[in-house]
């Protein structure tokens, strides 16, 4: 029986090990040629894996891709809750958080991966699982500020979900755009005045 637990939690390791492999290998490949110029035999290959392993672990190459945004959106959100958590208070560190998420759609990698190619494979990025763990945060911040009758009693989730959005579509549109570096400062200048419009009194 113990021999029989150790042959499984090695195989369990072992597929976590060939799971981050390829996760990292994918990462480089998607950003560098993008979704569909992407070699599955190339892709392996870099992991030092086969094709049965990609299969194994994530299904197919779309799943491989939904893996890495949920990495690369997951990190996103952690930075800009990071940047938020430093602002000083719960009202600008949603304005920093949603700013910094933004501005991180200048970044080739977060550009090509999780703002272009994602949407285009995997659909809307607002039913993405970590699109909705960044929703929740937002939340919980949105709830603290309308006990704090910083801004208006609205629904918390109504409210999280339109701010979140507002971020989400900005960094979209720069991300798409031929001159992402002159769209920044107005995307980031207009989720301001939106958000600006919960508050019960202009700051």
């Amino acid at each position: 029986m113990k021999l029989r637990n150790g042959m499984a939690k090695k195989r369990s390791e072992t597929m976590q090990e060939n799971r981050v492999k390829l996760i990292a290998a994918a990462r480089k490949t998607f950003a560098e040629k993008g979704y569909s110029a992407a070699s599955m035999d190339e892709l392996t290959a870099d992991a030092g894996l086969t094709r049965g392993a990609l299969y194994h672990n994530f299904g197919d190459k779309r799943g491989l891709l939904a893996a890495v945004v949920e990495q690369i959106d997951t990190e996103m959100a952690v930075r800009a809750q990071e940047i938020g958590a430093r602002a000083g208070n719960d009202w600008q560190g949603l304005l920093a958080e949603g700013a910094a998420y933004i501005e991180m759609a200048l970044n080739p990698e977060v550009q090509r991966i999780v703002l272009l190619d994602g949407p285009a494979v995997l659909g809307d990025p607002s039913q993405w699982p970590s699109q909705n763990n960044c929703l929740q945060v937002t939340k919980s911040t949105v709830e603290r500020l309308i006990a704090q009758g910083i801004l208006k009693p609205l629904d918390a989730e109504a409210a999280a979900r339109l701010v979140s959005g507002a971020a989400l579509n900005a960094a979209l549109w720069i991300a798409a755009s031929e001159d992402p570096e002159s769209v920044l400062p107005k995307a980031v200048e207009a989720f301001h005045a939106l958000a600006a419009g919960l508050l019960v009194e202009p700051l």
